[in-house]
């Protein structure tokens, strides 16, 4: 059928899923929040009503500097842009600075660096380009994955609010969830130099980008891997060697070191921890966080299935919504990386009816929950209080567990009818 005799819902249809006019969208939505977030100005610091027990930043000491101050709604970009002139001048990346920004910077000295490619531009320039940036290592990652045109554009549109919440905190999570992402695409393709790259850049942005390196147990030439992944992680390492001196970065690594401990003890977030204190008033972090670790690492000890397919890829959607959940600082705008993780393991699954269902649940209670989709006082009374976004995440990430452990070899991804059986003697 031509163009000109298709109906207009077939044109709708047919433009909803070109990859072009869903990569306009996606850049649309970054510089339009962009140009947005930097036109609402500034907002005169105020205390938080709640502030969360043990939280670096509710301390006094901290909060009492930033009495008579006016933030942004960029913020977290200025944290960005403001690492980079702190490493140069030789000043604590991983101090305190009240006339610039609200918060602790958490990244690598590395990663300050990098910022220096824009940090010289105005804050609107600036915060477009890092925007962009961040959803185009979403949309390249999603279009590099093994499923039909059709289905990487209902996954785009699926994580979109997300991505938009992402953006709107200038977040560096859709980078994250891209790099995480293409690592594994770029691994499958047997392109070991990029997969390495994008995991080490991954682990200097945030240090769990680190667990994706596990994903080198399912391939051959481990060797090829262990040596990429050490060039590239000495490289991002020593790379700000170009700007400080040796014993200034040492200091910063230490600074850092210290500063992820201090934040470590703080909240429970929008996770695992956080739901079993919202509802079961549960206290319980550290072991969760061991119980986590320990559940992650389980379905490895079915080695047999290293090399098939649909393993490997619910291994990477368990991945990415497990970052999130059993992630202690998991919030709202880190959500992009979770359902990812989601959309992947709906479309590497058979298409069956509960799975379709688990999908809505998270659309509606994970994708939608912060928005004017649920009335004001159900967010505020409901929504928020009791980690609502982290619960549906939390199911299916139960589901993908147990599929890994019951799966059949040789299956295709997104095409066979059954995904779990018995488990033979001796496949496990």
């Amino acid at each position: 059928m031509g163009v000109g005799n298709m109906s207009f819902a077939d044109r709708v249809k047919k433009l909803v899923f070109d990859p072009r006019f869903l990569m306009a969208v996606y850049i649309g939505t970054a510089v339009f929040i962009s140009v947005q977030v930097v036109m609402m100005g500034t907002h005169l610091y105020k205390p938080p009503d709640h502030p969360i027990p043990n939280d670096i930043m509710n301390q006094p000491q901290y909060m009492d500097l930033f009495l008579g101050k006016r933030l942004t709604e960029f913020n977290n970009y200025l944290i960005f842009k403001g690492s980079y002139f702190h490493l140069i001048h030789g000043q604590n990346l991983y101090g305190i600075f009240p006339d610039e920004h609200w918060d602790f910077y958490k990244y690598s000295p590395t990663f300050a660096l990098l910022m220096g490619a824009i940090a010289y531009l105005p804050n609107i320039a600036g915060l477009v380009i890092w925007n962009v940036a961040n959803v185009l290592a979403v949309c390249f990652a999603v279009r590099m994955l093994p499923f039909s045109k059709r289905s990487q554009a209902i996954l785009l549109w699926f994580i979109i609010n997300d991505m938009a919440t992402c953006l709107s905190n200038a977040q560096s999570n859709g980078l994250m969830c891209g790099l995480m992402v293409a690592a594994y695409c770029c691994m499958q393709n047997n392109k070991a130099i990029w997969a390495t790259l994008a995991l080490a850049l991954a682990t200097y942005i945030k240090v769990y980008g680190a667990i994706g390196f596990c994903l080198f147990l399912f391939y051959p030439d481990k060797v090829k891997f262990v040596l990429y992944a050490f060039f590239w992680n000495v490289v991002l390492l020593a790379l700000p060697l170009l700007v400080t001196p040796f014993g200034t970065l040492v200091w910063q690594y230490h600074n850092w070191a210290a500063l992820l401990m201090a934040d470590a003890s703080a909240a429970t977030g929008i996770s695992v921890a956080g739901w079993l204190h919202t509802w079961f008033g549960i206290d319980a972090k550290s072991i969760v966080s061991v119980v986590g670790l320990a559940l992650f690492l389980v379905p490895f000890i079915r080695y047999k299935l290293y090399r098939d397919e649909l393993y490997k890829i619910l291994t990477l959607a368990g991945m990415l919504v497990w970052v999130i959940i059993f992630n202690h600082k998991a919030e709202s705008s880190t959500y992009i990386i979770a359902v990812t993780g989601v959309g992947i393991w709906y479309f590497a699954s058979p298409r069956l009816g509960w799975h379709t269902a688990l999908m809505l649940l998270v659309l509606v209670f994970t994708c939608l929950s912060g928005t004017d989709f649920f009335p004001g006082y159900v967010k505020k009374h409901f929504v928020y209080p009791y980690d609502i976004k982290a619960v549906p995440c939390i199911i299916v990430w139960c589901v993908i567990f147990a599929e890994l452990l019951a799966i059949r070899p040789g299956l295709k991804v997104g095409r066979d009818r059954a995904v779990c059986a018995p488990v033979a003697p001796g496949d496990a």
